[in-house]
């Protein structure tokens, strides 16, 4: 294979500008016109005011229509810059992660985006791998697709090269689909929306479904919206009855009222807050490497019971170096570390020169050989570029640490045998110095059962039982090392006969290479512990080295391996799977079945996956992950988030962030609902109490509750959707309950609320009954009393545990600005000329103190309650 010399650089940029980037346009992404539009058309509101400012002309209060009017606006043009700007953040989510081909250019290969892709490269793709264009077949190995996304069938399909390269479906690879099994090299044909797949998606827009908690805020919505319209309909029906006569404009400006109220209380924000705060939040993650594939699992996110995860890469940094080598009865050490080709070959501390030794000779070039890692040179040193898996760049590295370099060595690949996870081993036929060389690398256990002899000081002996058992004790110690081994093999072949390809293999020796635990990830399984997570680590290596780097990392509880659970009844494995950690020499079908088992058994499971045959695995948990380094493209389709840097501390990154978001989710919902509660009882006892406190009705005019509900509700509602994440989210276990409002949260809610109009209604009789002021002034001073405590109260519900009084104001930077401009505005509408249309008066140094009285005791109250309930644990309203 790889005969092509592929197109030069320049041609490649030539061709780039006449096609254009290879790219998908996305058909139903939402313009800013439509974004408008759809402001004026599906809110309600905007009908609703537009009735209130009809009646407004009618009765001759023209400032109040004007006023409205412009309060129309404003909704307008705030719902369209927050759906705008999540609109634009979630399209960049999108587009985080950058698809990489491997592709033949100016004779060499090498990775380029796949969007760059033009017709004419040469590609060469792997098992695993998305097809990233629609591609001519020039040569296969084995090769197989998956072409279920153009045909919507599952199985396997079969290609072949056609002698006359005219292009039909069995010698075409389409866009989208995967290959499954094998390798091949094919030649761009067709890029972009000129592809099959690109036609098909040109014809079709996609819509995606409500996510679960849009789901649940829309139902709020409509409960808030049903009883506001009740409550504000009695409010009317009070003032009616309250009135000595009912004229025509005691009738519209109850009507006015109502409009005002049931405006008040509709939490229309709702909707696009909730993707404001999940776009924020996945912002987040994606600058911790951690990609939601799909918003909709953040919520699942932070319920997560369960974590599964690989050990190698994941938990282990997946920087593979070999150390030791086991050959001709012999311990070898290897000196140097990393992607480096700085170190020696030591046998009894002694330096030899191993391309000298007849075994030693013979394992690199089955290491370099059987391989499809690619090495480069980093300037004129000794470091290098790898490109494919760590283990496979180890044995590069191994190569050229003794001067063996792939591009130096004559030699053609005729055939070979992929790596699977079934098989655990990869075999190749190569032409080498006029003799055709089967090389096979892969497993101990898997290679040994393939090999009829083994290679000893240049003499091939037969491979019996005790040499057999030498070898496995070899590997033993090895693993017991925390040492990674992987076994090498050839033998020499007169005829090419597929069905005995691997057969009578002649063993050459084991190489140990190390994979160190990340240094965080000791400290991240304690974060998981206090979060009440379990965490598994799942591994297709033996059990010695598992149980090493469990060791080292301190993961604690039980090992079995892939035969035990074979030999384990569904039954059996469900009542001690909680018992079990470690899980070594695990196949993919397996993996699945712990997913079945653990959903079985009530847990909510994220599972970690890279290759092919997890991708079933992925699919049924609750949470695939996929690996962005080391992971196949066939992976990161079905999975629900893909990590960047393959780390596990990164994965319960995404487990706090995910806890963090829902938490900030229910604090916005609680806060407005609390406001909008607060607003609809001061009005309706108002009414109700005004026969006896001689109050004049309304005690809140209808243009000053639009002003809360516009700039003093809403703003820092917003902005408590975008708290910083915090350390706290993991001291408490899974949230077992995932409506954003339970019957804690609405007791919360209702006692803020009702003491909120205590306090105000309150002002409003110390003003008019006390003090003797006028109705306009004991108006303004619950008005501004009302806005005062609202700000206060969203400072308090930026945690449900700790208390206002001696947290810093600048934790939430975006919450402290919003008060800012709130209460500036409450000021503008109150001390300038604005005051004649918002029919307020200048207050004096009483109301600012009446204000300030009940802010300082409505703080007092809750860091109160926020302290007791530490002290004694009565509820925990974090994860109610």
């Amino acid at each position: 294979m790889r005969s092509h010399t592929g197109l030069s650089n320049k041609e490649a940029v030539v061709k780039l500008k006449k096609y254009g980037l290879n790219e998908i346009r996305d058909t139903s992404q939402t313009t800013p016109l439509k974004i408008l539009i759809r402001q004026i058309k599906s809110n309600f509101l905007i009908y609703l005011l537009s009735v209130a400012v009809f009646f407004s002309f009618i009765v001759g209060k023209s400032i109040t229509a004007y006023a409205i009017l412009a309060v129309i606006l404003m909704v307008v043009i705030i719902g369209f810059i927050q759906e705008y700007k999540a609109e634009k953040a979630i399209h960049a989510l999108k587009g985080m992660l950058v698809a990489n081909s491997m592709a033949v250019r100016d004779g060499k290969e090498k990775e380029i985006p796949s969007n760059q892709i033009v017709p004419g490269d040469i590609l060469i793709l792997r098992t695993g791998e998305k097809v990233p264009a629609d591609c001519l077949l020039l040569e296969e190995q084995e090769l197989k697709v998956n072409e279920a996304v153009l045909t919507g069938e599952s199985g396997e399909v079969g290609k072949k090269i056609s002698s006359n390269g005219k292009h039909k479906d069995e010698n075409m690879l389409f866009m989208g689909t995967f290959v499954v099994n094998g390798r091949c090299l094919a030649k761009a044909v067709h890029t972009g929306m000129n592809t099959k797949f690109g036609q098909i998606a040109g014809l079709i827009s996609s819509a995606e479904k409500d996510m679960p908690l849009q789901i649940k805020v829309n139902s709020i919505v409509k409960y808030m919206v049903t009883a506001a319209i009740i409550v504000s309909v009695m409010t009317g029906a009070l003032i009616f009855w309250r009135a000595p006569i009912i004229d025509q404009e005691i009738i519209i400006t109850t009507l006015i009222l109502i409009i005002a109220l049931s405006v008040s209380a509709f939490p229309e924000g709702f909707p696009v807050v909730l993707i404001t705060t999940l776009a924020a939040g996945a912002r987040r993650m994606a600058k911790q490497n951690a990609i939601v594939n799909r918003m909709s699992i953040i919520e699942t996110l932070g319920e997560t019971t369960v974590i599964c995860s690989d050990k190698t890469g994941t938990i282990t940094k997946g920087e593979m170096t070999i150390n030791r080598i086991f050959a001709n009865d012999e311990y070898y050490d290897v000196t140097g570390t990393g992607f480096t080709g700085r170190g020696d070959f030591l046998l009894n501390n002694k330096k030899i020169e191993p391309v000298k030794e007849p075994v030693l000779e013979k394992m690199l070039h089955a290491a370099v050989l059987c391989n499809d890692a690619i090495i480069e040179r980093i300037g004129t040193d000794m470091e290098f570029k790898t490109s494919g898996s760590p283990t496979e760049s180890a044995l590069m590295v191994l190569g050229a640490k003794a001067g063996l370099f792939k591009e130096d060595v004559e030699h053609e690949r005729i055939q070979e045998m992929p790596f699977n996870s079934t098989r655990k081993m990869m075999t190749v036929l190569c032409r080498l110095n006029r003799e055709s060389i089967v090389f096979s690398k892969g497993a101990p256990e898997y290679i040994l059962k393939h090999c009829a002899f083994v290679q000893k000081n240049g003499k091939i002996l037969k491979l019996s039982d005790k040499e057999q058992k030498k070898i496995l004790e070899a590997n033993k110690n090895l693993n017991s090392s925390a040492l990674r081994t992987i076994a090498l093999a050839y033998k020499k072949v007169d005829d090419f006969d597929k069905n005995h390809f691997e057969e009578n293999l002649i063993f050459l020796g084991l190489t140990g290479m190390e994979d160190p635990a990340r240094e965080e990830v000791k400290d991240t399984l304690k974060q998981c512990r206090a979060a009440g997570i379990k965490v598994k680590m799942i591994t297709g290596g033996n059990q010695e080295t598992a149980r090493s780097i469990a060791k080292e990392i301190g993961l604690r509880g039980g090992l079995i391996d892939g035969d035990e659970l074979e030999n384990m009844t569904d039954e059996e494995l469900a009542k001690n799977i909680n018992h079990i950690s470690i899980f070594a020499r695990v196949k993919p079908e397996h993996k699945l079945r712990l997913v079945n088992i653990l959903k079985a058994n009530g847990e909510i499971v994220t599972m970690t996956g890279d290759g092919v045959n997890d991708a079933p695995a992925l699919k049924e948990a609750h949470i695939g992950i996929a690996m962005g380094k080391n992971g196949t493209d066939v992976s990161r389709s079905v999975a629900d988030m893909t990590i960047k840097d393959d780390n596990f501390a990164t994965i319960v990154g995404a487990v706090r962030e995910g806890r963090n978001i829902f938490k900030n989710i229910r604090k916005f919902a609680t806060y407005q609902l609390t406001c909008n509660f607060a607003e609809l009882t001061i009005l309706f006892f108002g009414v109700l109490l005004s026969p006896w406190l001689g109050w004049q009705i309304p005690l809140l005019l209808a243009l000053q509750i639009l002003f809360m509900n516009l700039v003093t509700d809403n703003l820092p509602a917003i902005t408590l959707g975008l708290n910083p994440s915090s350390q706290d989210s993991m001291i408490d276990p899974p949230r077992r309950n995932s409506n954003i409002l339970n019957k804690k949260l609405i007791i919360l809610l209702v006692s803020t609320g009702s003491l909120l109009a205590l306090m105000v209604l309150s002002v409003f009789y110390v003003s008019f009954n006390l003090l003797g002021e006028s109705t306009e002034y004991a108006r303004t001073a619950a008005l501004f009393t009302l806005i005062c405590l609202e700000v206060v109260s969203a400072f308090n519900f930026r945690s449900f545990r700790k208390g206002l009084l001696f947290r810093s104001p600048f934790i939430n930077p975006y919450l402290f600005f919003a008060s800012l401009i709130s209460l500036a505005a409450t000021f503008i509408i109150i001390y300038t000329p604005l005051n004649k249309v918002f029919e307020t008066v200048p207050l004096g140094t009483e109301g600012f103190i009446l204000a300030l009285l009940m802010c300082v005791i409505f703080a007092v109250i809750f860091d109160s309650l926020k302290y007791l309930n530490r002290r004694l644990k009565i509820v925990n309203l974090e994860t109610a």
